[in-house]
């Protein structure tokens, strides 16, 4: 029962959020839509503020683990197989968590000191593993030379905007970001980009890649 509360809270304060914003909602609505007593958010999240961060450290937690457990394979695999992979981790990820994913993404473009934080543990992890896997492309002459941090804010932006933006993506590009066949369909995109940065030798090898 304390853990379908705990679900309740999280699942409702989502929920609010994205549609009205973490400043537009307050503690009331969240405790109402859950079908909770106020008093539960304090007892689990200490307020409206404590339950942002948790929601933010769960999905950086979750986020972190597959690219750790990823780049560990780096001793059985090659570097672009194993980015590769990343990639595909991450939007099976993001996809399994779409409303989190959206307002995580959402929050971290916002100034604050929990963002802050985010930026020094998280987001600092995720750049030594990726920055770490483009440097030893590069040196193991997979990849061709680049200024590593555009190739990072590239992957990066790929990676997250169609949860930054579900509404262009379904509005205007009339794309399904929330349907299945999105990933399947987005992750042999991101593999043409990947596939790009290969040196000439290692190009004509990893085309079949693309289409896998």
């Amino acid at each position: 029962m304390l853990k379908d509360t705990r679900q309740k809270i999280l699942t409702a304060a989502i929920e609010l959020f994205n549609s009205k914003g973490f400043t537009g909602t307050s503690v009331r609505e969240i405790a109402s839509k859950a079908d909770v007593n106020v008093a539960h958010i304090s007892y689990y999240f200490k307020g409206k503020g404590g339950l942002l961060e948790f929601l933010v450290s769960y999905y950086y937690e979750g986020y972190i683990k597959l690219i750790e457990d990823n780049y560990s394979l780096l001793q059985y695999s090659n570097v672009h197989a194993v980015l590769s992979k990343i990639i595909l981790d991450i939007l099976n990820y993001q996809h399994e968590n779409r409303q989190l994913s959206r307002l995580v993404y959402r929050e971290v473009t916002v100034d604050s000191i929990l963002i802050r934080e985010v930026m020094t543990t998280y987001l600092t992890k995720e750049k030594y593993y990726i920055k770490s896997l483009f440097e030893q492309g590069i040196k193991e002459g997979y990849y061709r030379k680049a200024f590593i941090p555009h190739l990072i804010i590239q992957l990066r932006s790929l990676l997250h905007t169609p949860y930054l933006q579900p509404q262009y993506m379904s509005e205007v590009l009339h794309i399904q970001s929330h349907e299945a066949y999105f990933v399947h369909q987005y992750y042999k995109e991101l593999k043409i980009w990947l596939n790009s940065l290969l040196i000439e030798s290692y190009s004509r090898n990893e085309k079949i890649a693309v289409i896998r």
